[in-house]
Parts: C-alpha cells; sequence; structure tokens
C-alpha cells in the first residue's frame, strides 16, 4: 500500500521507539519525571512514534496503574503531534480488554497487541483474541507478531483475515519473515514496521511503513538518516547508517536483552539517571559496559557518551 508520492502509508510516523520504563533507584516505582524527560529526548532525536508498555518497556513488571500512569505522562510530555502506542496485550483476554478499554480514555494514536503468550492458542484463538481487544475501544491497533517471546507466530492466513479489520491497520513484526511479509503487504492494506533492528534496513527495502526500534532511542537521528535516505531512494546513504548502526546493535540486542541494554546506554549517555530493572532482568555487567560504551563512543551521529558516569 503506497501514497501518490511512493513513500508507504505511515499510519503510526516513521521512526518510533519501544521506550523504556524508567524506574526509581530501589526500583519500586515508575519514575514518571524521568519517563518525561526521556519521551522529549527521543523526539528531539528522529523520532515520531513512542511506544510505552512493550518488550523493552519491561511491561509484564509494570502494574495496570503503573502502565496508565506512564501513559499519561508521556502524552503529557510530547503532545499531540508524536504518535503514541501503549502495549495492552496480554496472555488473557479480559484483562487485555480492560487494559484496552482504560488506555482509550487516555488520547492515544493507537494500541500495540501482541501475540497472545505462553498459552499457544490455536491460530482461531488468536484472531478471537485480537479482535475482541481490537473492538473493546476505537483505537486503531497495530499488531505485534514476535514468536520467541509468545511461543506462536500470526500465521499468513491469521495476518489476511486481522487485515481484513478496519481497525488493525499495522504489524510490529519481529519473526524476521520477509518473504510472507511482502505477500501480505501485497494482499492487505497492512503496513509493517520493523521490529528488529538488525533488519531495519532490509525491511524498509521491501516496503515497510517504518520501525519501533530498541536502539531508536539511543541512535533515533541515524534511523531518520536511514530511513530519509531509503524515501528518496539513496541506497549508498541508508547503507552507510546501516553500517554505522551495526557495532551498537552487535553490543546492546546480541550480548544483553534489550531493556538491560537501553537503559544502559541511556545512563551513559547522561540521558537516565541510572539504569535499574527489574527481575528477572538483571543490570549490565562490567564486560557488557565495555562494549557498549565502546560502540557508543565509535558511531558518529548519536549523543556523545559521557566519559564521567558508570550506570548504577
Amino acid at each position: 500500500m503506497t501514497s501518490t508520492d511512493s513513500r508507504p502509508v505511515r499510519p503510526f510516523g516513521a521512526v518510533g521507539t519501544a521506550m523504556v520504563t524508567p524506574l526509581t533507584e530501589d526500583g519500586r516505582q515508575v519514575d514518571f519525571e524521568a519517563a518525561q524527560k526521556l519521551a522529549v529526548h527521543i523526539c528531539e532525536h528522529g523520532n515520531d512514534l513512542i511506544v510505552v508498555s512493550g518488550t523493552t518497556g519491561e511491561a509484564p513488571t509494570l502494574t495496570d496503574v503503573e502502565k496508565l500512569d506512564l501513559a499519561r505522562a508521556v502524552r503529557e510530555a510530547v503532545g499531540p503531534e508524536v504518535k503514541l502506542l501503549a502495549g495492552v496485550g496480554t496472555y488473557d483476554t479480559a484483562h487485555s480488554i480492560e487494559l484496552a478499554r482504560a488506555h482509550a480514555e487516555l488520547g492515544l494514536d493507537g494500541l500495540l497487541v501482541v501475540t497472545p503468550y505462553y498459552s499457544k492458542p490455536s491460530q482461531a484463538g488468536v484472531i478471537a483474541h485480537t479482535t475482541a481487544v481490537t473492538e473493546a475501544t476505537d483505537l486503531p491497533v497495530m499488531l505485534y507478531d514476535i514468536p520467541g517471546r509468545a511461543g506462536i507466530p500470526l500465521s499468513y492466513e491469521t495476518l489476511l483475515r486481522l487485515g481484513e479489520h478496519p481497525q488493525i491497520l499495522a504489524v510490529k513484526d519481529a519473526k524476521s519473515d520477509l518473504q510472507q511479509a511482502t505477500l501480505v503487504m501485497a494482499e492487505t492494506g497492512l503496513a509493517y514496521y520493523s521490529g528488529e533492528d538488525a533488519l531495519n534496513l532490509a525491511w524498509l527495502s521491501i516496503g515497510a511503513a517504518g520501525i519501533v526500534s530498541v536502539v531508536g532511542q539511543v541512535a533515533g537521528d541515524l534511523e531518520k538518516v536511514m530511513l530519509e535516505a531509503m524515501d528518496r531512494s539513496d541506497l549508498a546513504t541508508a547503507r552507510d547508517a546501516h553500517n554505522r548502526l551495526a557495532p551498537l546493535i552487535e553490543a546492546t540486542l546480541h550480548r544483553m536483552p534489550g531493556a538491560v541494554a537501553a537503559k544502559a546506554a541511556l545512563a551513559l549517555q547522561g540521558v537516565l539517571p541510572h539504569a535499574v530493572v527489574r527481575g528477572p532482568h538483571l543490570a549490565a555487567d562490567a564486560d557488557q559496559l565495555r562494549a557498549l560504551g565502546a560502540a557508543l563512543d565509535a558511531i558518529d551521529g548519536v549523543p556523545p557518551r559521557d566519559a564521567t558516569r558508570s550506570p548504577r
């Protein structure tokens, strides 16, 4: 699905970040002031979409009240110009419906609905679950296809069925099946967003609308360079941005969980006061921090690391 100027239709913006959830130093509460500052920082560095309460946001460790207050705080901080989505999917249909309805009161631009995890329902169950959550509100929906965490994928047939629903506009893909996505995009109006940073360039090359990134909160400006280069068919510039991002992606997503890596990088940059995560995650160790610091130092086009800081 393309617009008249050949760029993909982007119902939820183009350069997005799956935002971490800043916590107080004891990890017991969400630090809403730090969350608001981080959201503004993200938008000042190339992003026009923020997703809260996703995987990188440590959503399974957040209470419903924390999720709602976080979405409310970020909306207040970034204003209506920035697209804001909140993750409301769980392994419980009734609970997901409750979360969707509660978030619908907050002026969001849409909901992120993950494939039900752990329970491993049938594809018919996935369709019934997703449809029920979608129809609980009038908000548009981005599906989240991440079989590595959910245990099951969204099948080709399921994507075609869900793509018929007028509220389901997009897919955040962390399945890495570009062939299937090519077919789905050709047969539906679904916009695809890369959910795996290492494949952002590949996704954009086959017509993805944009990205929902972990490293976007650290290197959003460079990701924007890559996306805008692809829009104007400047593959050389896009490939250069991709190559410059690769060491950072390697030091983060391939060496530690995304939430741990992103918080550590943001603390190294001085954007967050510390890198506290909630269990079962553990903070980055010394070797991981050294690799991450070196990757940040080596990449032009990202906010510089504060060499005086060490994440706590």
